[in-house]
């Protein structure tokens, strides 16, 4: 897919759903549960953790499951978990951010992702607990998020880890704190081999095509962005600073390769585009992958949807051949 699709007037037209991805939006709908934003937040985060695995592959099993803390800055202990297909070797790593718009998601939602990529790339996982809103408002998701990164780079050994061979990754809001990190580890001169942003989040307003033309959904829609960056922000300046939105960015030139996995039917995948773009634009190496027919979180929607299975293939192999070249 390229431009061509964003260019489209609004209300036009939209891309159909794959026969399966249709199957499981109507079953969804039928289900009749709330939207998270009819709920209080911390409603919220219960029902997403509580259907979070629903349409998930089998839990893999892995030769080591390590939980542990990370310091953030202001003392508070960042709860993470390494996933590792070896118990004893010392393995490159992915630190992974979960998705949930800053507000929902936490290291379970996201364990059978993180077990799944683990053992089809060979390498670790590092799955973070940043903390959320709205308990904690911006920047603290990129607070955490960066913390965490850095740790990683300077402390990892500790853990296993071949701090020499990283990349950061995540998906949705994740993805957006996965691209702040690249940013900062360029400004760092800490070594990064690959960000991988799933369907991220880089604009500070969501005003583009496909967002006018998923206002209503599936799954994301416009009232959901409302409600999540409503919990997030602490004032309408918090958009125009790049950490909310890696486009606004000055540069970036230098930030490590990247892998962007795209949903075509999803409000973000205008903003994933553009970002991509940016990334080209400076000379970035950009791998574009952009899934016909399926909507944001597919990515989690292995036991339903075949293109969950292909990104997650796409994804393990992006990172296996970053982290061992």
């Amino acid at each position: 897919m390229n431009k061509t699709l964003a260019a489209v007037a609004p209300g036009t037209w939209q891309p159909p759903l794959t026969a399966k991805m249709a199957g499981v939006v109507e079953r969804m709908a039928r289900a009749g549960h709330p939207s998270l934003d009819q709920l209080t937040p911390e409603e919220a985060k219960a029902s997403y953790e509580k259907g979070a695995g629903v349409l998930e592959v089998p839990k893999p099993a892995l030769a080591r499951v390590d939980d542990f803390t990370i310091p953030a800055r202001d003392g508070f202990a960042i709860p993470a978990r390494l996933y590792a297909p070896s118990a004893t070797a010392v393995l490159p790593a992915l630190m992974y951010f979960h998705g949930g718009g800053f507000t929902v998601g936490n290291i379970r939602t996201h364990d059978t992702l993180c077990r799944v990529l683990s053992l089809k790339s060979g390498c670790a996982v590092v799955s973070v607990d940043y903390r959320l809103a709205p308990a904690f408002k911006f920047p603290t998701a990129s607070n955490d998020a960066w913390d965490a990164f850095a740790f990683l780079a300077h402390e990892g050994g500790r853990v296993g880890v071949d701090v020499e061979r990283l990349a950061v990754g995540g998906d949705s809001a994740g993805g957006t704190l996965a691209a702040v990190c690249a940013i900062l580890a360029r400004d760092a001169g800490l070594p990064l081999a690959l960000q991988m942003l799933i369907y991220p989040g880089t604009a500070a307003h969501q005003d583009t095509a496909s967002h006018q033309r998923y206002a209503r959904g599936p799954l994301l829609t416009e009232a959901l962005i409302d409600y999540f960056f409503g919990q997030y922000v602490r004032t309408p300046a918090d958009r125009d600073d790049w950490r909310f939105a890696p486009l606004l960015a000055e540069d970036v030139d230098g930030v490590a390769p990247a892998w962007i996995g795209l949903a075509e039917c999803d409000p973000v995948v205008d903003e994933g585009i553009a970002y991509a773009d940016k990334l080209r634009a400076a000379g970035v190496a950009v791998d574009l992958e952009i899934y016909r027919g399926v909507i944001h979180e597919f990515l989690k929607m292995g036991r339903a949807i075949p293109e969950a299975l292909q990104a997650q293939d796409d994804a393990a192999r992006a990172l296996k051949e970053a982290l061992n070249p």
